[in-house]
């Protein structure tokens, strides 16, 4: 028997765009035995080092777009992106037919259709459903931004937006935060929650000590420091000005680690600079590392030196960075907001602060200080419920199931 051929759309991919959709495709993907099915994918063609066509894994990419130079400004590079995301509606849809039409050619034909994020390359992928109605479309939700500002953006296009919902034969969604959304728009089709999930393995990996030390020693980690850390996009979702915000009403001990990049590095180093001033600091500034990219690969030994991972966020989708951390067996602190009360049980797989309030961070924080035996119970949980249901294993099998399914489905209509 031929293994089953799925069509994805994905508006970027790996290796230059590495995000939580995108690792959760190669996750999934290279966990599905070729021989029981194989995938293609149209995506956009960002970076002129990246060839039209190349396999990664289980996947066949294929890029659509104008392709920037390798020395392209970051500027130039979001101009790009945005132009080209604009264009994909037409240049991935007609990429997918050209496909579709090579697939039958060759005697396999498309068994179904994903498509990842309600997003421009949805756009192609619907235009694609609506031009092959019988084969099923699979929509999967990991949006991680407001409902509200997903919304307004897409009112210029709110029709076809919409139509992203109820043309779909499935949604799978991360959360069921975004589960009720795929209801609000209108789906009418099976919606199935299935969380991404973490490199258990990886995480959970204790670091030899001596890597530690070194690590302690590189950072300025001293004895009695208590390091806090965040593995973050730097945008305003994310409320990272809060957590260094909070550094005010915590004493001058309390440090604070940032892994990631984004458009408000510069307004956060600014705040922490200005820190100093706020609180009568002399050192304040000192005690927030921003330590910029860290490889996905490389953030553990980073998550094990420190005590306890933060993120407030304003919004999130599910937030894989908090499984990684319960995985890495520290406490986590988050804001009950989007998917997040999925897994994080106030005071028994984490703690919650309010939203958009730096005081009511500092005070968790004390709490996972000077309450060691809750501080362990909550790690104890934390650890055994990522173990238990969020690896990719796990995770990928019921997205096999979920593909097979579908298919099922349109060969029995």
């Amino acid at each position: 028997m031929k293994p089953r051929r799925i069509l994805i759309f994905s508006s970027v991919y790996y290796p230059r765009f590495v995000g939580g959709a995108e690792v959760a495709i190669k996750e999934i993907t290279d966990r599905i035995p070729a021989e029981e099915m194989e995938f293609d994918m149209v995506t956009l063609h960002l970076d002129s080092s990246l060839p039209a066509f190349e396999k990664i894994g289980n996947v066949n990419i294929y890029r659509v777009g104008w392709a920037a130079r390798q020395k392209t400004s970051s500027d130039s590079l979001a101009w790009y992106l945005h132009l080209n995301k604009y264009a994909f509606l037409v240049t991935g849809f007609l990429k997918a037919v050209s496909l579709a039409k090579k697939q039958v050619r060759q005697g396999q034909p498309y068994d179904a259709v994903w498509s990842m994020m309600a997003t421009y390359n949805s756009f192609a992928a619907l235009f694609f459903k609506m031009l092959h109605p019988k084969i099923p479309f699979l929509l999967t939700l990991q949006e991680g931004d407001p409902i509200e500002y997903m919304e307004r953006r897409a009112r210029p296009l709110w029709p076809l937006f919409k139509g992203i919902f109820t043309h779909a034969d499935h949604i799978q969604t991360i959360s069921t935060f975004l589960a009720d959304w795929a209801h609000n728009m209108g789906a009418t089709c099976p919606v199935t929650v299935v969380p991404n999930a973490v490199d258990y393995d990886l995480f959970s990996h204790t670091i030899p000590e001596s890597d530690a030390a070194a690590l302690k020693t590189q950072l300025g980690k001293k004895e009695g420091d208590i390091f806090l850390v965040t593995t973050s996009r730097l945008v305003v979702k994310n409320a990272v000005g809060d957590v260094i915000e909070s550094l005010r009403y915590l004493p001058v001990h309390v440090k604070f680690l940032i892994l990631g990049q984004g458009y408000q590095e510069a307004e956060l180093k600014a705040k922490a600079a200005q820190l100093e001033e706020k609180a009568g600091q002399k050192d304040a500034e000192s005690r927030i590392h921003f330590l910029g990219y860290i490889p996905h690969a490389h953030m553990p030994p980073y998550l094990q030196i420190s005590d306890i991972f933060i993120r407030p966020a304003l919004s999130e989708g599910l937030g894989n960075s908090f499984l990684e951390a319960m995985a890495a067996g520290i406490p986590v602190i988050a804001t009950p907001v989007g998917g997040i009360p999925d897994f994080l049980v106030d005071g028994e797989t984490g703690l919650f602060c309010e939203v958009s309030n730096p005081k009511s961070i500092a005070q968790k924080v004390e709490k996972l200080i000077k309450d060691r035996e809750s501080r362990e119970y909550i790690v104890r949980r934390a650890r055994e419920m990522v173990k238990e249901k969020y690896q990719w294993k796990r995770i990928a099998e019921k997205m096999k199931n979920i593909l097979r399914d579908i298919v099922i489905s349109r060969s029995e209509v």
